[in-house]
């Protein structure tokens, strides 16, 4: 016969089919054998007589041994799944060892075994969640006329802040792992207009919180002309779709996670909330009794508190030029704000997403970088594009890892991607 996912075999309900797969669990018995087995779509449980051929084999099978079946499906609601095989056939590709991850193992040691732990149902359901939202990602941009566009993972230059710089030794000179796309994004906009990309960034904040990885996925996008509102409007846009994209396919994959979906709903639902910085500090103080002077970045208290007020993401603008990167341009209003936001997510998930209308002004980028301790001659480069045709243009970068922790409901950040990197964390 020829194979067909466990998911087909389930549909189909009924009658002979043949599966692959491995051991999830096993139970044995006198007269016999009950196996769970799984692929990547879905778990059902078969059974071995004492009668069958394969008896003996099938009492040596250990979790996560590999096996082929064929037999007859039929629905049982006492089944974990609601269908159970009844094995005529069983062919044992691999005996497996004794599996090391057995229940109420400690995080760390599932971190340890992370190449075998992200067989489990859990972590299987995040990847497809995962796989879900970076197809959102693409189909959104391109869908709206974006080109995807590289840019190096080797820099010359920090971006984003000369204390979490990953130093990379290039042939005796001192380079640096990106920390973003950002500078030489901006150079690609004079010719596509319109860019978008998915790539790794590299942040070495000395961080062991549930929120921060060393190594994560940053989707980006760039474009000539657009204005402080068009970079908040897409922004929503990208979010939406993503939110809309995983309510469509992964219903079980949620229900695996005891993610409710109705949380997620009001994503889709409603206009994102949006207030300044100033508005933001004032409302924190009102309904939280929690004061922060004017000037410092928000922490993870406020932006908690702040989430808890709402949920769907916010949009907090106009934040102070002390606390944002050089290329954020000020607001022509109040100079002591840039025109610079941070999308936070409902739940205490923190910020997903950050972008700015971008200096178009070469003189105020070279006055910032001055300020910060920054020589403008390693930007060259960059104040080109200034020099050569300057238009007003904006973007944002979003942390996929963190759209997928608030989306799965997830505890730690580390289970959103399949092998993280932390401080602390560098192996498997």
């Amino acid at each position: 016969m020829d194979f067909v996912h466990i998911s087909e075999a389930i549909k189909k309900g009924s009658g002979k089919v043949a599966i692959r797969g491995w051991v999830y669990r096993e139970r044995k018995l006198k007269d016999k054998v009950f196996l769970v087995i799984r692929d990547a779509t879905n778990i059902i449980q078969c059974i071995v007589s004492n009668e069958n051929i394969a008896w003996e084999d099938a009492n040596k099978l250990l979790i996560e041994s590999s096996v082929e079946i064929e037999g007859n499906i039929y629905e049982d609601k006492r089944a974990p799944t609601g269908y159970e095989i009844k094995v005529d056939k069983l062919n044992v590709i691999q005996f497996a060892e004794k599996y090391p991850i057995t229940e109420d193992q400690s995080p760390e040691f599932l971190l340890d075994n992370r190449h075998l732990w992200i067989r489990s149902r859990k972590l299987t359901a995040v990847l497809k969640i995962r796989s879900t939202v970076f197809g959102a990602i693409h189909e959104y941009f391109r869908n709206t006329g974006f080109y995807e566009y590289q840019s190096p993972i080797i820099q010359s230059t920090q971006t984003e802040g000369g204390s979490t710089l990953f130093e990379v030794n290039y042939f005796g000179k001192k380079l640096f792992l990106s920390q973003t796309w950002q500078l030489h994004a901006e150079a690609g906009i004079f010719a596509l207009e319109k860019i978008y990309t998915i790539a790794p960034s590299f942040r070495a904040e000395k961080s062991k919180t549930s929120r921060h990885l060393t190594e994560y996925w940053h989707a980006e996008m760039e474009g000539a002309w657009f204005s402080f509102d068009d970079v908040q409007d897409i922004g929503e846009a990208l979010i939406k779709h993503i939110v809309g994209k995983v309510l469509e396919q992964n219903q079980i994959e949620l229900k695996i996670l005891g993610r409710d979906p109705k949380k997620l709903e009001p994503t889709l639902k409603k206009k994102f909330p949006r207030l300044s910085y100033t508005e933001a500090l004032e409302l924190i103080k009102k309904k939280f009794n929690l004061k922060l002077e004017w000037g410092k970045d928000l922490r993870t208290i406020e932006e908690d508190k702040l989430s808890s007020l709402y949920d769907t993401p916010i949009i907090v603008t106009r934040y102070p030029k002390v606390v944002k990167a050089f290329y954020m341009k000020e607001d022509s209003k109040d100079s002591k704000v840039v025109l610079g936001c941070d999308f936070i997510a409902p739940e205490g998930y923190g910020e997903i997403i950050g972008g700015s209308e971008r200096e178009s002004d070469q003189k105020k980028i070279i006055q910032r970088l001055k300020e910060i301790g920054e020589n403008p001659k390693n930007y060259e480069f960059y104040l080109d594009t200034r020099r050569y045709g300057s238009i007003p243009h904006g973007g944002f970068g979003c942390g996929v890892e963190r759209v997928i922790s608030w989306i799965c409901g997830l505890d730690n950040i580390k289970d959103a991607i399949a092998f993280p990197r932390t401080m602390l964390r560098y192996n498997p």
